[in-house]
């Protein structure tokens, strides 16, 4: 988008006569000193300064967008379009820049057999400094060996939404998912607890953080099919997580 807005600039630059057709493209520090006629009028050698600034200030106003998970937020890969988060930025536009910091089988419990908090991502989503922020964690909690731990659940995302706070816009958002469906109890994943313990749980969350949540179980409501394994989203259902998500950030 950048470089064809600085097309268009000196475009407009050799039809003002402000360059000629063979001279290089503009740079930005440069340009005024090199092959620009100095019988034109002011008004025109300030055009183009004037349209490199708004260059600059477009490509620095992309909402960005920490989408924060275990698996089904990493999909096939971080950088993998089938994604939900890539998807999501496809739905999106260019006015989002939207990332995607997914890894498989972590949970939000920091006594959690592989916590979140652990991983590079938890720092990398700081450095991002994002403006919207977008947690799907807690699959992998409910698993026999880390929901014993259930106790600290509240604590534990309540510090981590705290932290990345932080580093967010003082007007930055926080969505909270509601986990998928699981139509098949699976790597130690338990439908039970995910809906009738920690649905309970993410609501608390919710309101002690003033942060929003999106449903993504609903969606999925009798669609086992898009959970070949009962538990991971195929491309089909990523991308219904993308819309569902992408809705949300809109509204």
């Amino acid at each position: 988008m950048i470089n064809s807005q600085i097309f268009r600039i000196n475009t407009i630059a050799q039809n003002d006569g402000l360059i000629s057709e063979n001279q290089s493209p503009i740079k930005p520090i440069f340009f005024i000193l090199e092959g620009i006629n100095p019988f034109k009028p002011m008004k025109k050698l300030l055009l183009i300064p004037m349209l490199l600034l708004s260059v600059i200030v477009f490509g620095q106003n992309k909402t960005k967008v920490a989408c924060v998970g275990n698996s089904i937020t990493q999909g096939p890969g971080r950088d993998n379009t089938d994604s939900y988060p890539l998807q999501m930025q496809a739905i999106l536009g260019d006015g989002y820049e939207v990332k995607n910091f997914g890894v498989s089988g972590r949970t939000m419990l920091k006594k959690g057999d592989y916590p979140y908090w652990n991983e590079a991502q938890f720092e990398e989503v700081k450095t991002f400094q994002p403006d919207i922020l977008v947690i799907k964690l807690g699959t992998n909690d409910s698993k026999p060996q880390n929901w014993q731990y259930k106790d600290d659940f509240v604590n534990d995302y309540v510090a981590m939404i705290t932290e990345y706070k932080k580093h967010m816009p003082k007007k930055g958002k926080v969505y909270i998912c509601i986990p998928v469906p699981v139509f098949k109890d699976n790597f130690g994943i338990r439908e039970r607890v995910l809906v009738d313990e920690m649905r309970p749980k993410l609501m608390e969350i919710a309101k002690k953080t003033k942060s929003k949540t999106i449903d993504l179980y609903s969606p999925f409501e009798g669609k086992s099919a898009l959970l070949p394994d009962g538990v991971h989203p195929n491309k089909e259902g990523l991308g219904i997580m993308a819309q569902t998500v992408a809705k949300a950030l809109k509204d």
